[in-house]
């Protein structure tokens, strides 16, 4: 399709056949008006605690990564991310390698009105993404998905998706479950995880849908009594083939993606049956209903359930090569449905999410367990996390997966807050758990593995509770998305630009939400033995994976999974791998990042430790450098301010400096060197959680060096 596609293909035309298909002009109203009040509507405060939430309603799109939404998205971790990890070939990451020696940078495709043109679909099986995951070198994905994977859009392309970031609660860290396709990650939403321990017919690493006998958490709602639904078009009902909800009219059906419908146990129940009503009831526009009305219906007759999912019909989930309007517009009227009665939308928690990235690149390389001693240590059990391949599948982690998009409405979630703890769809189903049964074991999914809770948090700090914020934001009206016809049209292939940039992230910050993140990295150097010795301490309510790289090609990458209160261990004999410089960096969540560099030329190498303290009350660290070297005189930078504190030292004589943080929002970024030892230089950056909501980096929005 050329650039002029969307217009060429009828997008002014007339839309009478599409609104007579759905029944109702209405649908199609502008919705600034519905979104203020959504966004006006107090949130129910009898308790000022997670209590007050008594609906939650998920809705999960289809296949789009968070850089290629909102890398571009001002105040969260994308292109301007200042600490973006170095490849092993020594260039950035946005510089993937196109397998001919060059590489494709992101890029903005030059087709007009990009958020109605039909970009191609991408690989995102398991094999070809865990040859772009390349063991964690994230250097694969041009070879493996095509150039089309480092497209992105902007706000003018996605403005309602924009908007509702601003108004709300956008997630920078929110990762798929799996480093593969639709049905497994919606089996992880859904149930937990595919079968890992190989029972029911699992491990599912794919879209088989062969039918499976596991236990689902609808199953555990039932059983402790908290109402649930799935809300869908069912389109012709079962398929011959078997398929329930399936269609070849992409504008109705359930597309398939209500994956409850690939278990034995909902397959085989009968009408009048919880699992029946539940999974296989709808709507039918075939038959001259709306795409709403089973919902519409519920919030108008007070029978909302406590746990909803919805699945929209094929054209409108943003699955490429669906144009992401045509789902913007979906979204829209199911705010517009929910906001309509205040005293629904007042108790209710909307999570719109995306159940894989297709093939589009991610910046952020996934949290992923070690699959061996020599690719890192877990103070957790790494049980059912880690397959070991067949004559099909390539052996490798069953995830993390790449960056997904996770908007977070409600009246407790206002103000265009981001919120940059790790999740993934797993934390979809410990959230419902805490909202309705946080001291109930009966609602525990036993099915998420040791691990996966350990790294993932449940989406509570997402929320303020106590106070909820009353801000209120204007969204665009999506009535010029609604589609013109029920066509499917060929694919757009945008070429990469002769001369490539990286994109321009918007400048600004935003508020970001409180986490339970607290790490430090404890270094030592032995210049005799040609060792370095990292300790990596979690002092943080939460678990978190920190992932060591070499920028020197002495191996690696390695990842260490750190549970809280927990701290691990392990050297690096440099020279005794033919080394005689180390240059090693460690990553953990929220741009936390230690780099090392350094010789271990005798008599000469500086030999530096440095020690962080954290001062919460005044929002401030400590630094503590000894020197462990010759003499030498230290300079610390701060990258954001540049101010700067030098001191020398004779071996054995320690300094301390003391920052404070308060005008960075508690953000730091500290550059240490020596005037002896050109090779040694440490970097030490973060950010100090004092427990209070605080800004995104302000490196992000475009203050300081970064």
């Amino acid at each position: 399709m050329d650039d002029n596609s969307a217009k060429n293909q009828g997008f002014s035309a007339n839309r009478r056949n599409f609104m007579q298909l759905l029944g109702s002009g209405a649908l199609a109203a502008a919705m600034p008006a519905s979104i203020a009040r959504a966004l006006a509507i107090p949130a129910n405060n009898a308790t000022g605690t997670i209590a007050d939430v008594q609906h939650v309603v998920v809705l999960m799109q289809e296949n789009r990564s968070f850089d290629h939404y909102f890398g571009t998205l001002r105040g969260v971790r994308g292109y301007s991310d200042p600490r973006a990890v170095t490849l092993p070939s020594g260039a950035s990451v946005w510089q993937q390698p196109d397998g001919n020696g060059g590489y494709v940078m992101p890029f903005h495709p030059t087709a007009k009105d990009l958020g109605l043109v039909f970009l191609e679909d991408l690989a995102h099986d398991w094999n070809s993404t865990h040859a772009a995951w390349n063991n964690g070198n994230w250097d694969q994905w041009v070879p493996a998905k095509g150039s089309t994977t480092m497209a992105h859009y902007v706000r003018n392309d996605i403005p309602f998706h924009y908007a509702l970031a601003d108004a709300f609660t956008i997630c920078d860290a929110y990762h798929c479950s799996i480093l593969s396709c639709t049905d497994p990650n919606r089996y992880h939403m859904w149930t937990g995880y595919v079968g890992n321990d190989g029972k029911g017919g699992g491990p599912v690493l794919d879209n088989a849908e062969a039918g499976y006998g596991w236990s689902t958490y609808p199953e555990r709602l039932q059983a402790a009594g908290i109402s649930w639904k799935i809300y869908q078009d069912v389109g012709t009902g079962l398929t011959a083939e078997g398929y329930w909800g399936w269609t070849d009219n992409a504008y109705i059906g359930n597309y398939g993606d209500n994956s409850l419908l690939y278990f034995h146990q909902y397959q085989r129940s009968k009408p009048g049956s919880a699992l029946y009503q539940g999974a296989l009831q709808g709507t039918n526009i075939s038959e001259g209903g709306t795409l709403f009305d089973d919902l519409i219906h519920d919030i108008n007759n007070n029978t909302l359930p406590q746990v909803s999912w919805i699945v929209a019909p094929e054209a409108y989930c943003e699955h490429p090569n669906w144009p992401p309007n045509y789902g913007a517009w979906y979204i829209s009227q199911v705010i517009d449905a929910l906001t309509a009665k205040p005293e629904v939308w007042s108790k209710t928690v909307l999570l719109i999410t995306f159940d894989e990235n297709d093939g589009f690149f991610d910046h952020m390389i996934p949290p992923t367990p070690p699959q061996s001693r020599a690719e890192g240590l877990s103070s957790v059990s790494l049980e059912q996390e880690l397959f070991p391949g067949n004559a099909e599948f390539v052996a490798g982690p069953i995830g993390l997966g790449p960056r997904v998009p996770m908007l977070v409405l409600s009246p407790w979630s206002k103000g265009g807050y981001v919120n940059s703890q790790v999740f993934d769809h797993t934390s979809v189903i410990r959230f419902i758990q805490a909202v309705f049964g946080p001291n109930n074991p009966a609602l525990v999914e036993h099915n998420i593995t040791t691990w996966r809770q350990t790294v993932t948090g449940d989406l509570t700090s997402c929320f303020n509770f106590k106070t909820p914020n009353a801000a209120v934001v204007a969204l665009p009206s999506t009535a010029s998305y609604v589609p013109p016809n029920q066509n499917r049209y060929n694919s757009y292939v945008p070429s990469v630009p002769a001369k490539q940039a990286l994109p321009q992230q918007e400048p600004g910050m935003r508020f970001a939400r409180a986490l339970p993140y607290e790490f430090q990295v404890q270094s030592g150097v032995d210049l005799a033995a040609g060792v370095v010795a990292l300790s990596f301490e979690n002092l943080g309510s939460a678990g978190a994976v920190f992932q060591v790289r070499s920028g020197n090609g002495a191996g690696g990458p390695w990842t260490y999974t750190v549970a809280a209160g927990k701290t691990l261990h392990d050297t690096w004999p440099v020279t005794a791998s033919g080394m005689t410089a180390y240059d090693l960096s460690v990553s953990a969540p929220n741009g936390f990042l230690r780099q090392y560099k350094g010789t271990f030329a005798a008599g000469t190498s500086a030999n530096l430790a440095v020690a962080v303290a954290y001062d919460k009350a005044s929002v401030a660290i400590g630094l503590t450098v000894t020197n462990h070297g010759p003499a030498t005189t230290v300079t610390i930078v701060n990258s954001y301010t540049g101010e700067t504190a030098a001191q020398t030292l004779q071996k054995g004589e320690s300094f301390a400096s003391n920052w404070a943080l308060l005008a960075l929002y508690g953000w730091y970024d500290m550059i240490v060197t020596v005037d002896t030892d050109s090779s040694f230089a440490q970097r030490l950056s973060g950010h100090v959680e004092t427990g209070r909501d605080s800004a995104s980096d302000p490196a992000i929005g475009g203050l300081g060096q970064g």
